[in-house]
């Protein structure tokens, strides 16, 4: 999953970041407001999470912003701001879940499961493509009726090719979507994971476009 993570205290994001890595999570972070929103309306991600008192944009304009779009993103308050009329405010802009720092991070986990499982079984259906179903909601993956394991960057890969049939992803899309901006990642890191679906599945589930990226052709 692509979370946006939008904190302007260092110290707080990077703790955020770090604990929601190793949860297997892509996590963006940005640190204003107007630079989150430009992410929100051009980059694709499956949740927000989002402080109000962010520099040059405030939280809540960036909520009303995402919601007058019709972009159903979940979105979790993530604030000091701790008064009734604060939480209130931040469902009423359009915030699914608001959470007061501080916090516990096990709770902030367990929230941000609960609302990509009510995001999941709202908005994705089941992908059906050659003998393969991919379950978005409880992430689980067959091939002609099987259950087949794979990583977490390999889930998200095939999601990703499996949302668009014919188009082709280029490798800095995938890469976003499997990394997040800023992190590093292994040149071949990519071609691995390509390999190893193929490996799982059969070869031509994936095709290479040279020099562009990779696409699974329409059936």
């Amino acid at each position: 999953m692509r979370i946006l993570l939008v904190e302007d205290d260092v110290d707080l994001g990077e703790g955020i970041r770090v604990a929601l890595k190793s949860e297997n999570y892509t996590v963006d972070w940005m640190r204003d407001g107007r630079c989150a929103l430009h992410a929100l309306e051009t980059e694709s991600f499956d949740l927000a999470i989002l402080d109000l008192g962010l520099p040059r944009m405030d939280g809540l304009d960036v909520i009303r912003h995402l919601r007058a779009e019709a972009n159903p993103l979940p979105v979790l308050v993530l604030t000091a701001r701790d008064a009734t009329a604060d939480r209130i405010a931040g469902l009423d802009a359009g915030a699914d879940d608001y959470l007061v720092k501080p916090f516990d991070v096990a709770e902030l986990k367990a929230r941000l499961r609960a609302l990509l499982r009510r995001s999941f079984s709202r908005a994705q259906p089941l992908l059906e493509y050659r003998d393969i179903t991919l379950d978005p909601a409880c992430q689980r993956v067959t091939w002609r009726g099987e259950p087949v394991v794979l990583t977490r960057k390999e889930f998200l890969l095939l999601h990703e090719l499996l949302s668009q049939p014919g188009r082709v992803f280029t490798r800095d899309k995938l890469q976003q979507a499997l990394y997040g901006w800023g992190e590093e990642v292994e040149s071949n890191a990519l071609e691995v994971h390509v390999h190893h679906l193929r490996r799982k599945f059969f070869p031509d589930l994936i095709r290479t476009v040279r020099g562009v990226g990779y696409l699974a052709d329409k059936v």
